[in-house]
């Protein structure tokens, strides 16, 4: 499912509907052998099996989401030895209990739980059937990749991991606005979230290992990045959202800060002032917002006046909010094709 070129692709979706009633649960199987690895699957639905999946591959690592008819699935000896991608998965539940087996390890993992596990090792998952469809969101992180001692790590593999706090809960956020938001970024941005995801499952990944901490300095400062950019995007309506007020709270100075945006394409004001307009942009170009003025639009997204807002957006897209969301009802029709989304990274939840 990867693009061209080496270039990323947005998600792409295949689901059971593509094919028959009577075949679907052995497509499933196959689907599933082919984007994660391989593994025998089995349900009480065969007749009746529905399942989806959408997949990010990234140049590090990749995200997939799924949904299925409950059952469960093995992975033994004989499966590694017919393929391996030898990766960690970080498994994220949204819906029915999971259970989960591995090494010498085994829990029941609830939704918002994650969960670590090694494809290199036998695995046994069981998707509890509650009258609804399993789903679960894996980031897929290549094992050569991860800067953690092997033995300790090892003790993760099939245990509970929370993601209802710090970093997890950040973790989990990410995985979810990556998934919404997709769509909407170019290959360079991606590039970048997959520095950002890889670095703060590293980051969550070392916190919850036995002993002293293991952070490498540049996955600890791709995490405090990462926290930073989510702090950001949750307070752009702020109108005293700057670089001071981001230092503040993160507990560093502006000139660290600073710092860490070095190499960066853009500064923290910039990042700021970019993210500003792009939500300001969506919100012009939604005809369910028709309503709303323009300058309630730049009050909303963090602009103290009009006048700044309609110069920085004619800045960036060379033309005033008025004439692009006139452009945009042209285009759409009075009641719209569709609604526009955001094309923010980080999706407001």
């Amino acid at each position: 499912m990867a693009g061209t070129d080496g270039e990323p692709e947005a998600w792409v979706s295949v689901s059971t509907s593509s094919v028959s009633e009577r075949e679907g649960f052995e497509w499933f199987n196959a689907m599933v052998g082919d984007a994660v690895m391989p593994l025998s699957i089995t349900s009480a639905y065969t007749d009746r099996f529905r399942g989806t999946a959408t997949s990010l591959h990234l140049p590090r690592t990749g995200v997939s989401s799924f949904s299925f008819s409950p059952g469960s699935a093995r992975r033994t000896s004989a499966h590694i030895r017919l393929g391996d991608p030898e990766c960690f998965f970080l498994l994220l539940v949204h819906g029915s209990p999971i259970g989960l087996e591995q090494g010498r390890s085994s829990t029941l993992l609830h939704a918002g739980d994650l969960a670590l596990f090694d494809t290199s090792q036998p695995l046994a998952c069981e998707f509890e059937d509650h009258d609804r469809l399993s789903r679960l969101t894996l980031l897929r992180l290549p094992r050569a990749t991860v800067p953690l001692p092997a033995n300790r790590t090892d003790a993760l593999l099939g245990t509970r991991l929370s993601a209802r706090g710090g970093v997890g809960a950040l973790l989990a956020s990410f995985l979810g606005g990556l998934r919404e938001n997709a769509e909407e970024c170019d290959a360079e941005e991606l590039r970048r979230l997959d520095g950002v995801g890889a670095a703060l499952a590293t980051a969550f990944l070392a916190g919850q290992l036995p002993g002293p901490p293991v952070v490498p300095p540049e996955t600890h400062r791709q995490a405090l990045l990462a926290r930073i950019q989510a702090f950001i995007e949750h307070n752009l309506r702020d109108p005293e959202l700057g670089p001071t007020t981001v230092a503040a709270h993160h507990h560093i100075s502006v000139r660290l800060l600073h710092q860490l945006f070095q190499g960066r394409p853009e500064t923290v004001s910039a990042t700021i002032r970019r993210r500003r307009l792009e939500r300001g942009r969506a919100d012009l170009a939604d005809h369910r917002l028709g309503h709303r003025s323009i300058g309630e639009t730049a009050a909303r997204w963090g602009f103290r006046h009009q006048a700044d807002f309609a110069r920085a957006f004619r800045l960036a897209y060379g033309m005033s909010p008025s004439e692009f969301r006139q452009e945009r009802r042209a285009a759409t029709g009075p009641h719209g094709a569709h609604g526009a989304g955001s094309s923010a990274p980080y999706a407001d939840r």
